[in-house]
């Protein structure tokens, strides 16, 4: 399928799908888009919103996840204790990385698990899908 076709719902889609377990280049349609004359305000709100939405639902699943599933899932209890300091110690502040390729689903679904704060992950998962977009604007308007 060529997401660009769809517009700013193909960037939307696409930037939503990158933000869970499906390997998506966001960036590569957002630059794909740039190119063809979209507008760069109007693409980087909706990559924003997109990958942000994304990220929520990774944050919900987590929230909603039982500690039963992290042991068929075979992951060891050394793991989940490390994560569970990390979010204690930095708490939704971890939000701020959930843009990062693969742990990025990964922070978003352990800040659910572990019951971070709503409100302040939601808004530094924003803050931080929008830095990374805007940086991918910007190289693209000025180099």
């Amino acid at each position: 399928m060529n997401w660009i076709e769809l517009g700013y719902l193909g960037l939307f889609l696409v930037c939503f799908l990158a933000a869970t377990v499906i390997p998506i280049a966001s960036e590569a349609v957002l630059l794909g888009m740039l190119a063809l004359g979209y507008h760069p305000m109007g693409c980087l709100v909706v990559a924003t919103v997109g990958n942000s939405l994304g990220s929520y639902l990774n944050f919900g699943i987590g929230y909603i996840g039982k500690p039963e599933w992290l042991k068929k899932l075979r992951v060891k209890q050394v793991a989940i204790d490390k994560w569970k300091l990390s979010i204690q110690k930095h708490g939704s502040l971890l939000a701020l990385l959930s843009w990062l390729p693969v742990i990025g689903d990964v922070i978003g679904i352990a800040l659910g698990f572990f019951k971070a704060n709503v409100f302040w992950t939601f808004v530094f998962m924003a803050i931080g899908k929008f830095v990374r977009y805007l940086v991918v604007v910007l190289i693209y308007l000025y180099y």
